[in-house]
């Protein structure tokens, strides 16, 4: 395959991923919190684990960038973005460290709980910076363990999407063999 058909494969799978990261970014804004104002399942986070996974940290960085972007624009709220944002490339930090030099020493799923806690944990320093409402570090317990329960989920999510495809089309994504083929 020529070089600038494989660059438009890749622009059109990280554009799919985007918006599948997209849609379940307004659809977790419409539901109501869990637990703790602003709290989210964190599903979104899927599509660019998985583009990390499928590519490397610069496509899934380049996925968390949009879906934050666009996720403010769509649902009407602004400062979700830097939210989103921060906590999105901080945890996309820390999941590319993991993935790449220390995976397979741990699993999928407690690098995917790492990003969800270090995601958590992003976002409400974050606010406790804007606000300065230092009283917000006392949600930081209920935050870890929601992002130890969200990870889980995103993980899990995430391993089955890659045991559930057919390995080839990993192959045709990338044009080579596939480095998916340790998620199996």
């Amino acid at each position: 395959m020529s070089t600038a058909k494989h660059a438009a494969k890749k622009i059109a799978v990280l554009g799919i991923l985007t918006g599948l990261s997209l849609a379940a970014f307004i659809i977790e804004s419409l539901l109501p919190p869990l637990f703790i104002p602003g709290a989210k399942a964190g599903i979104a986070n899927v599509f660019s684990f998985a583009a990390l996974i499928i590519y490397s940290p610069a496509e899934a960085f380049a996925v968390v960038a949009v879906k934050s972007l666009l996720g403010a624009v769509y649902a009407g709220n602004l400062s979700s973005m830097l939210y989103s944002f921060t906590g999105g490339a901080v945890s996309m930090a820390i999941s590319s460290v993991l993935i790449y030099f220390v995976y397979p020493k741990i699993s999928v799923l407690a690098v995917s709980v790492a990003a969800a806690v270090t995601h958590n944990v992003t976002q409400n320093l974050v606010f406790v910076f804007i606000t300065g409402s230092f009283l917000m570090f006392a949600n930081l317990p209920y935050l870890a363990l929601l992002g130890v329960l969200s990870g889980a989920a995103v993980g899990a999510l995430t391993l089955l999407i890659f045991k559930a495809v057919p390995q080839n089309i990993f192959e045709n994504l990338l044009n080579k063999s596939s480095n998916t083929n340790k998620l199996k």
